[in-house]
This record gives structure tokens, sequence and C-alpha cells, in this order.
């Protein structure tokens, strides 16, 4: 089993800047396989964000391209989600998620954190 932690949730104006961490809890022995950042607005379904595979090959929403970066480190079996040019749009709960396992088949969720830009 992996259990994930996450930080970097807060309040922001729109046009600053945030930085979301996860990564599995000191000690975790499992291989951390794919991992990525999703969120969900009220009323809305939970979207995916962002991506980034072991190889480090990334993928983006539209929606976020060119202002999102996401990183991992794969020593520390964390990712890293750099939000620049944030918009009152991107209000939601943010949560990341890795693949574990063989073949990647599991996953597991990190608690969540909330993100809320003002106008």
């Amino acid at each position: 089993q992996v259990q994930l932690v996450e930080s970097g949730g807060g309040s922001v104006q729109a046009g600053e800047s945030l930085r979301l961490s996860c990564g599995a809890v000191p000690g975790t022995m499992i291989s951390i396989k794919d991992m990525g950042w999703y969120r969900q607005a009220p009323g809305n379904e939970r979207e995916p964000v962002a991506t980034i595979t072991t190889d480090g090959d990334t993928k983006y929403a539209d929606f976020v391209k060119g202002r999102f970066t996401i990183s991992r480190d794969n020593a520390k079996k964390a990712t890293y989600l750099q939000m620049n040019n944030l918009e009152p749009e991107d209000t939601a709960g943010y949560d990341c998620k890795a693949r574990y396992g063989a073949e990647g088949v599991f996953s597991a969720w990190g608690p969540g954190t909330q993100i809320t830009v003002s106008a």
C-alpha cells in the first residue's frame, strides 16, 4: 500500500503562483510509476490537470498549458505542480495520484488540497 501526503494549497489573487507537493510517506519501499494532479470544482467532475510518466513525459490539460509545470523526484517518490498566473477558474480541490505495483495497475490518492483564486 502507498500513502501520499500533500502540501502547498492556499488562497491567492489572480496572477499569483503556488507550488503543490505530493509524495509517498518516508520509508515507502514500493516503486512509484506514473503520477499526476487532478482537480474538482464544486458541481464538476474530477478532471486531470497534468500527468508525468516515470520517464518524465508530461501531459497537460489545455486550460493549464503554458501556465502549469509538473515535475517529479524519483528519489523522493514525489511530484510537484508549479502553478503560475493562476486564474479564478483554477479554484478547485486539487489531488495527486500515483500508480504503483507491477504494470502500475494500482492507484493511490493524496488527501487533497484546496486552491482558491480571487479575481
